[in-house]
């Protein structure tokens, strides 16, 4: 029990410190300093120009050898797992018969967790590079079922019809190249040949690299603290819907992820790393993908944030569970 708490503590701690900084990105916007308008132009810079530059670096600075390359393939099968266990589990409560706005809202929330903005710098910070890696790879299946699964599920089993006059999904074109040319799929296509090559890269071009990826951890949740500073949670807690929600995202997804990495026998640093997408909060895509497919943009923010001002408590619980049972 002792050893449960020491590491629920460092894991809270480090939980703390992102929203220490998205509680300046809070104050920044009601004082008018970062609003969320500035905080949304910066999503671009942010994905497409920090993130690749984090995962690169998690490549270029982690040493080949065959435990490196044993975690890489544990990742890339429980990033596969967590969210295949986020689809079967969210497809009995949210199959769109009564509320379909919301529940294609929620099904995506369930599986799609916040790999990148949140995943990525606490990885980092709990983990450091090696954690970084092993999470780059999870954003790598996120990737791939998010633009095929989740816009499915977000457009209400409409993604891919012509475009026409809009509305719940319908005119909505889905393209299939976002599967291929996003920004987390292209910096994996770089960073793993790299690392399994062993290609020798200059200090020319990983200083700079690196220097932009320290950006990530303050410029995400500043981000994110802009965006909770005008999010509206009046009445969401009356929908039974928000609780299956909440249940399998921050809970049960983890739980299964977790079973299976100890299977696995997974060292404690793998464990850590895959365990902080497994139950990190709905992605900001969430409201994204709302948006694009004609979905309740006011209400995706609300449940993202809901479920991201829980996650406070229940990432550090859910590491320190599996750090636990790891020892014993």
């Amino acid at each position: 029990m002792h050893l449960f708490f020491t590491n629920a503590l460092i894991a809270l701690k480090q939980v703390a410190i992102l929203y220490i900084i998205a509680g300046l990105g809070f104050a920044a916007e009601r004082l008018r300093w970062f609003p969320e308008a500035t905080a949304r132009l910066c999503t671009k810079l942010l994905l497409y120009t920090v993130v690749p530059c984090v995962v690169l670096t998690s490549f270029l600075s982690m040493e080949y050898s065959p435990e490196a390359v044993r975690g890489l393939l544990i990742s890339l099968l429980c990033g596969a797992l967590l969210h295949a266990a986020g689809m079967l589990m969210s497809e009995p409560f949210f199959r769109g018969r009564k509320q379909p706005e919301a529940e294609s809202v929620l099904h995506f929330a369930a599986v799609y967790g916040n790999c990148g903005y949140m995943g990525l710098p606490l990885a980092q910070a709990m983990v450091g590079q090696q954690g970084v890696f092993y999470v780059s790879v999870v954003i790598l299946t996120f990737q791939m079922l998010s633009f095929t699964h989740g816009a499915y599920v977000m457009s209400g089993g409409v993604p891919f019809r012509k475009q026409g006059t809009g509305g719940r999904g319908e005119g909505v074109r889905f393209e299939w190249k976002r599967l291929i040319l996003n920004a987390g799929v292209l910096s994996v296509a770089v960073g793993l040949p790299i690392f399994l090559l062993r290609i020798p890269v200059p200090a020319l071009v990983k200083t700079p690299l690196s220097m932009v990826a320290a950006m990530n951890s303050p410029l995400a949740m500043l981000m994110f603290g802009a965006y909770l500073s005008r999010t509206k949670m009046q009445g969401l807690l009356r929908s039974k819907k928000i609780f299956a929600a909440i249940g399998i995202k921050l809970f049960a997804v983890p739980a299964v992820t977790m079973a299976a990495l100890l299977f696995m026998r997974a060292e404690p640093a793998l464990i850590t790393a895959i365990l902080i997408p497994a139950a990190a909060p709905p992605a900001n895509n969430t409201v994204v993908f709302a948006a694009q497919y004609g979905r309740d943009t006011g209400y995706a923010a609300q449940a993202v944030s809901l479920l991201s001002l829980l996650s406070i408590v229940t990432m550090p619980l859910m590491i320190a569970l599996g750090l636990s049972l790891n020892i014993l």
